[in-house]
C-alpha cells in the first residue's frame, strides 16, 4: 500500500468522516469535568486529571456526592444553580475548592449534569477583563451601526481581536458548493495573510459543521495538549459514550490540532455564525504562542457573533429586498407587452429582448413557443437550444438555475463558452414553451490556500498509514472553467414573477376564448331557435288547419292523412321542448368550469401545498403552517381545489410581510369541510372588500402585475362545488379567506 493508492485513500477519508468527535471519551486539561446524577448528585463519571488537580483518584469518586469532592459549599452552589431548567439562565458558579477560585459550567445531557471546573484569573487577568466586558456595549452598538456587509466584518475582526489578543481574527463565510472563503482578517504582522483565499470543503469535515451549527462556540489553548481520559470510558447508566457535544472542555480530533500547528497556530477559538438555523460561516481566531480566553472574554465574543449573524442576516433581507426592487420597472414594461400581444404570451416577451436580457444581466435569451424558436444576443444553436429545454423540463423544475451548467448538462461543455449559465422557466402548457437566459463563461483565476485537489496527505504511522492534514497554505491559483457569473436572488426573483405573471396571463386569454366561445354558442343557440321557432309555428298551425278539413271518422284515405297531421304535430311539439332544453342547457353550461368530483383526504391537499408554496414562503421569510382534524375527507374536484388554495395562499404570501404568518386550516362543520387561509398581512380596505371576487379586481398597492382573475375564478369553482367562498378582513392585522367544500360521504 503506497501514498498514492487511491483506495487506501479513499477508505481512510470515510474513517476521518465517522471519527465520533461527539464521543472522544477525553478533556482537554485545562479543567476538570465531572457528570452528576439528579437530584442526588452523585458522581458519575470524572477526568482523570482529579488526581493531578485535587490529589484524589477518579475511581475512589465514583457514586459519592459531589460534595465529598467540591465541600458543601460548593456542592450547594451547584444544587441552587440545578434547579434551573435552561442552565443559560443561572448565574455563574464561583466555586472555591481546595482554596483555589474556579468557575463551573454547567450543561444537561440525555439525563445526566455535567460540571466543568476551570481555573479562575488572577486578580489583574479579572481587572483586565471586566475593562474589556465593560466594553461590550459600545462595540455591539458599532457593530449595530455598520450599514454594510463590508463595514460589518472589519468591525467584528479588529474588535474581537483587541477584546481577546489573538495574532489572527478572521471571518470565514461557507460557499453553496461546500468550501469556504476568507472574506476579513485581522492579523499581527507576523502572520502570513489569508483574507480573500479560499479553503477546501474538506477542511472542515460535515460532522463539525454540524457541531458549528448547535453550538456557538468552540476554544483550544494549547493544540499539543494530551487529552485527559473520562473515568470510567462509558456511562455506567446507559454504557455509551458521553455526548461531549456541549461541553467547553471537549477534546478535540488530533487531526485538527495538526492542521492548526501546520497553520503555524497553538491555540485557537471558533464562534459560530448563523443565518437564521443554517451555519453561515465562522469567525476563526488563531495564535502562534497558548492562549486561555477566560469565560467572560469567551462569552463576550459569542455575543458579538450572535450580533454580527442577526445583521448579516439583516442586511442579506435588505440586499435581497434591494434587488427586487431593482427588477419591478422591468417586470411592469414586460407583463405589459405580454398583455397586449394578440398572440401567445411569450410572442410578447419576444418583442422586448433587450429588456428581457437586461432583466437578469444575460448576455444571451431563447424564447420557444410551440415551433417557434427565438434566439437573441449569444445563444447555443437552435439544435443545442431545444436539447437543453428537453433536458430542463424532464427535471420537473419550472424555475431552473446553473451557473456551471456542463457539471450538471454534459453536451453544454460544447458551448461553455457562450453559455456556462443557465436560468430558465416554463408554462404548464401541452406545447413546447420557454424562457432560457444565458450567461458566457467568466474567466478567472480563483486563490486557494493550498492545493485544493489534496487537502489530507497519507503518512506511515506505527499502525500503518493513516491521514494527516495538509501541511502546505501557499497561494494556488486555479483557473475555473465552465463557469459563469452566479445567478443573484434578484435574477431567481424575476424568473419567478416573470412566470407568475405569464401563467396570469395564459389564463386570463383562456378565460377570454372561453367566454367568446360561450358568447358565440349561445348566439348561435339564439338565431338557430328564433329561426326554427317561427316555421315550427307555422307548421304547427298548418296541422291544426288540415286536421279540420279531415275527419278523422272518415273513408280510410282521411284517416291515414289525418294520423300522418297527428304524427307532425308531435314531431313540431317535440322540436320546440328539444329548443326549449338546447336554451336551458346553454344557460347551464355558460359557467367556466365544470368539475369531477371525487373522494379525497385533506392531509395529502395540504402535504402537496406545502410542498409547492413552501419555499415561495421561505424566500419572503413568511412562516407558513398547515393544520387539519385528523382524518377528514371530502368530495371534490383535486386539480380545481388545489387552484383554489394555490391561488388563496399565494396572495397570502404576496401581501404578507416578511417574518409575517400565515396559517391554513381545515376543520369539519356538519355536511360540510371548512377551509381557511388566514394571514398577517396588511388586509384589505373596508370600501374594497365587497369587490374582491368581482371579475378583474385587483388591488392598487402592492400588486401591479395581478390580472384580478384569481378570486373570481377561485368563487365560480366553489360555487360549483356547492360551497361558498368568503372574506374577513382588518387593515393593518390582516385577512382570512373560508370556503366549504362536501365532507365524503
Amino acid at each position: 500500500m503506497t501514498p498514492q493508492d487511491p483506495q487506501a485513500f479513499e477508505r481512510l477519508l470515510a474513517n476521518c468522516a465517522d471519527e465520533p468527535i461527539r464521543f472522544p471519551g477525553a478533556i482537554q486539561p485545562h479543567g476538570l469535568l465531572v457528570t452528576l446524577t439528579e437530584p442526588g448528585l452523585q458522581i458519575q463519571q470524572v477526568s482523570a486529571n482529579v488526581l493531578t488537580l485535587f490529589g484524589v483518584s477518579a475511581e475512589s469518586l465514583l457514586g459519592l456526592p459531589l460534595a465529598a469532592l467540591s465541600g458543601s459549599e460548593a456542592a450547594n452552589a451547584v444544587q441552587q444553580a440545578a434547579v434551573y431548567t435552561t442552565l443559560a439562565d443561572a448565574p455563574p458558579l464561583a466555586l472555591n475548592l481546595l482554596g483555589r477560585e474556579y468557575e463551573g459550567l454547567l450543561h444537561r445531557d440525555q439525563g445526566i449534569l455535567v460540571l466543568e471546573l476551570e481555573l479562575k484569573p488572577d486578580d489583574s487577568e479579572i481587572h483586565s477583563t471586566m475593562g474589556k466586558v465593560r466594553n461590550l456595549s459600545r462595540m455591539l452598538q458599532r457593530l449595530q451601526g455598520a450599514k454594510t456587509l463590508t463595514a460589518l466584518y472589519e468591525i467584528c475582526v479588529r474588535e474581537i481581536q483587541a477584546l481577546t489578543g489573538y495574532d489572527r481574527v478572521l471571518i470565514y463565510r461557507f460557499q453553496d458548493e461546500g468550501h469556504g472563503q476568507v472574506i476579513a482578517e485581522a492579523s499581527s504582522p507576523a502572520m502570513e495573510l489569508f483574507n480573500g483565499m479560499f479553503f477546501p470543503a474538506s477542511d472542515i469535515p460535515e460532522q463539525a459543521r454540524e457541531l458549528y451549527r448547535t453550538h456557538w462556540l468552540r476554544i483550544i489553548p494549547n493544540a499539543d495538549y494530551q487529552p485527559v481520559p473520562l473515568i470510567p470510558t462509558l456511562r455506567p447508566d446507559t454504557g455509551e459514550a458521553l455526548d461531549l457535544s456541549g461541553a467547553v472542555l471537549r477534546s478535540v480530533s488530533p487531526i485538527h490540532c495538526q492542521y492548526m500547528k501546520n497553520m503555524g497556530v497553538l491555540s485557537s477559538m471558533s464562534i459560530s455564525l448563523m443565518d437564521g438555523e443554517r451555519l453561515w460561516g465562522l469567525i476563526s481566531c488563531g495564535h502562534r504562542q497558548t492562549l486561555h480566553v477566560p469565560h467572560e472574554l469567551r462569552m463576550a465574543c459569542q455575543t458579538i457573533g450572535q450580533v454580527l449573524s442577526l445583521q448579516i442576516s439583516a442586511l442579506q433581507t435588505l440586499e435581497i429586498s434591494r434587488q427586487r426592487e431593482a427588477k419591478m420597472d422591468a417586470l411592469v414594461r414586460l407583463n405589459a407587452a405580454m398583455v397586449q400581444s394578440t398572440a401567445a404570451v411569450f410572442e410578447g416577451l419576444a418583442q422586448m429582448p433587450e429588456a428581457l436580457m437586461d432583466l437578469t444581466g444575460a448576455s444571451g435569451v431563447a424564447i420557444l413557443e410551440d415551433k417557434v424558436l427565438h434566439r437573441y444576443g449569444q445563444c447555443p444553436s437552435p439544435e443545442d437550444t431545444r436539447a437543453l429545454y428537453q433536458w430542463f423540463k424532464d427535471s420537473g423544475q419550472p424555475v431552473f438555475s446553473s451557473h456551471n451548467l456542463s457539471t450538471l448538462h454534459a453536451p453544454a461543455a460544447q458551448y461553455k463558452d457562450i453559455a456556462s449559465g443557465l436560468l430558465a422557466m416554463t408554462l404548464p402548457k401541452p406545447v413546447d414553451n420557454a424562457v432560457l437566459w444565458f450567461r458566457r463563461e467568466v474567466k478567472e483565476s480563483i486563490q486557494w490556500s493550498g492545493d485544493p485537489n489534496k487537502p489530507l496527505n497519507l503518512e506511515a504511522g506505527s499502525n500503518g498509514l493513516r491521514l494527516s492534514p495538509r501541511t502546505s497554505f501557499e497561494i494556488w491559483k486555479v483557473e475555473m472553467d465552465g463557469i459563469s457569473s452566479k445567478w443573484s436572488h434578484g435574477d431567481l426573483f424575476a424568473a419567478n414573477d416573470l412566470r407568475r405573471s405569464a401563467l396570469e396571463n395564459d389564463l386570463s386569454r383562456q378565460v377570454l376564448r372561453e367566454q367568446q366561445a360561450v358568447r358565440a354558442r349561445d348566439e348561435l343557440v339564439a338565431v338557430v331557435s328564433h329561426d326554427l321557432r317561427n316555421p315550427m309555428t307555422i307548421i304547427s298551425m298548418l296541422c291544426g288547419m288540415m286536421q279540420k278539413a279531415f275527419s278523422s271518422d272518415g273513408p280510410h284515405t282521411s284517416r291515414r292523412i289525418t294520423s300522418a297531421i297527428d304524427t307532425m304535430q308531435q314531431a313540431s311539439s317535440r322540436m320546440n321542448v328539444l329548443l326549449d332544453d338546447l336554451l336551458d342547457t346553454s344557460k347551464i353550461e355558460a359557467g367556466r368550469y365544470t368539475i369531477s368530483p371525487q373522494p379525497l383526504e385533506v392531509s395529502q391537499i395540504f402535504e402537496e401545498a406545502l410542498s409547492l408554496l413552501a419555499p415561495l414562503a421561505l424566500d419572503k421569510a413568511v412562516e407558513l403552517t398547515f393544520h387539519a382534524e385528523p382524518d377528514l375527507k371530502i368530495s371534490a374536484d383535486p386539480e380545481r381545489l388545489f387552484q383554489v388554495l394555490s391561488n388563496l395562499i399565494g396572495n397570502a404570501i404576496k401581501f404578507t410581510p416578511a417574518q409575517g404568518k400565515i396559517g391554513v386550516a381545515a376543520m369539519s362543520n356538519g355536511d360540510d369541510i371548512v377551509f381557511s387561509v388566514r394571514d398577517s398581512g396588511k388586509g384589505i380596505a373596508p370600501e374594497q372588500l365587497p369587490h374582491i371576487f368581482d371579475r378583474y379586481w385587483t388591488a392598487k398597492e402592492g400588486n401591479a402585475l395581478g390580472t384580478g382573475l384569481g378570486l373570481y375564478i377561485s368563487q365560480g369553482i366553489i360555487k360549483a362545488h356547492g360551497g361558498q367562498l368568503l372574506a374577513e378582513s382588518t387593515p393593518g392585522e390582516g385577512s382570512e379567506f373560508r370556503f366549504t367544500v362536501p365532507r365524503m360521504v
